[in-house]
């Protein structure tokens, strides 16, 4: 799913103003360049690459990107900074614990908080579009106003936000769930195009979202390849062992680190000839490092936490297999996880439960295990460490792949489509939006 894409914050090339952003230096774009508000919550920029690519891609096309994301822990933590010529502004997050009551405390205040902060952004002279990356689905309602000054809106549909609250809370389709679908139907609604990450989620866009196909562009979260560059691997890093599994990526509920951790340990009552190292940060992490001590894998799986581009590159160069085990739900299945590009950037060949969209992705270039079955995640990891043909000739092929489909320079295309289009076409008014929505309030 498309919270995997929060990897690496890089931390090179940075200028920082004082902390207050207030004090913030103006921008220095030509007067005629179109002014862009990008909005995220989930994560910090440039900590989250689609975002961030997405920034740098409208810099170099003759916009002027500017970027409103919560603060990181230990990382992006100035309020204002000014990184390759993109101004970013940051506020205090005030991160949920896992309960259904700490997310709703955590995004009221993100919702009133990125409010302000936009409204002093944008100054006396506003924003020609604003682009709101989900989750939560409510972040254009934060920004409504600007549609006042003739502001254009993109919703920027990174998570299925209903089957996201599913595979949390436990199959729950009560109130709360009817509510995610409410307010994922709101942003569809508010916005004059949007963004899908792949064809399952346009599919989403144009049924349950009610868009035209003409206002849906597919833009997925591909690696820009100058960021994964092969190169030597580090034998160190396998601890001693003669091979090394690696993960990279989000570690929430939903990411099925579990699933990996019980894989290997089916895997440590056949062979002791690896070592394994988790990429990553997230609410789960203790949990995993919880079952990881209960399991006996204290020796053979290392959580290595976040990880800045350069020690990223010699992990998974370091590999010899890159593990996907997201489970199979309803989100994952339809989601593109972002580290199976980033895996086959690197030339590293796959294991992963057999998905619908990570099929899409990775192809011949990843090994299927029977969705949810770790022993059979075990299974496939056993076979493929036998195969070093097998390896070399998946890890070419994934490279291939990326290369040739599913690079950020693809993406881009698509990016820029959707832009060229929402300043180019006429929009509906305020008020029509509004009478339109309450004809059709409820969700199918």
């Amino acid at each position: 799913m498309e919270v995997a894409h929060t990897q690496c914050p890089a931390r090179a090339d940075t200028r920082t103003s004082p902390a207050d952003s207030r004090d913030a230096p103006p921008h220095t774009s030509g007067p005629s360049a179109p002014r862009v508000l990008v909005i995220t919550q989930n994560a910090s920029v440039p900590a989250d690459r689609r975002v961030w690519n997405e920034l740098i891609a409208l810099r170099d096309s003759g916009y002027e990107p500017v970027a409103i994301c919560p603060q990181g822990d230990g990382f992006d933590s100035a309020s204002f900074e000014r990184r390759e010529e993109i101004n970013i502004y940051r506020y205090a997050q005030t991160p949920a614990s896992g309960s259904r009551l700490s997310y709703v405390r955590e995004y009221a205040t993100a919702l009133w908080r990125i409010r302000m902060l936009a409204r002093r952004v944008a100054g006396n002279r506003g924003f020609d579009v604003v682009q709101a990356s989900n989750p939560p689905d409510f972040l254009l309602v934060a920004v409504r106003f600007l549609r006042r000054r003739g502001t254009r809106m993109i919703f920027d549909h990174h998570d299925l936000t209903p089957e996201l609250f599913l595979a949390r809370f436990g199959g729950d389709r009560g109130i709360a769930y009817r509510l995610m679908l409410l307010l994922e139907r709101l942003s569809y609604h508010l916005a004059d195009v949007a963004l899908a990450t792949n064809e399952s989620y346009r599919l989403i866009a144009l049924e349950r979202g009610r868009k035209r196909p003409e206002d849906v562009f597919v833009v997925r979260s591909d690696p820009e390849l100058t960021r994964f560059q092969p190169l030597p691997g580090d034998p160190a890093l396998k601890r001693g062992r003669r091979y090394l599994l690696s993960f990279v990526g989000q570690i929430e509920p939903q990411d099925g680190l579990d699933h990996a951790v019980r894989a290997l340990a089916h895997l440590a009552e056949r062979r002791d000839d690896w070592h394994a190292g988790f990429a990553g940060e997230g609410s789960a992490l203790d949990d995993v490092r919880r079952l990881t001590a209960q399991l006996g894998l204290d020796d053979e799986v290392e959580c290595v936490g976040w990880l800045q581009d350069a020690e990223l590159q010699r992990l998974l160069c370091s590999s010899d297999i890159c593990l996907v085990p997201d489970p199979k739900t309803p989100l994952s299945d339809a989601s593109t996880l972002v580290k199976i590009a980033e895996y086959m950037a690197m030339s590293r060949p796959i294991v992963a439960y057999d998905l619908k969209e990570s099929r899409v992705s990775a192809g011949a270039a990843a090994l299927y295990a029977r969705p949810n079955d770790p022993a059979d995640f075990a299974r496939a990891i056993g076979e493929l460490l036998d195969d070093p043909d097998q390896r070399a000739a998946m890890g070419r092929l994934g490279r291939e792949r990326v290369e040739q489909l599913f690079s950020w320079k693809h993406s881009k295309v698509e990016l820029l489509a959707a832009y060229e289009a929402v300043l180019t076409r006429p929009r509906s008014s305020s008020a029509s939006r509004w009478s339109a929505l309450r004809k059709r309030w409820s969700p199918t």
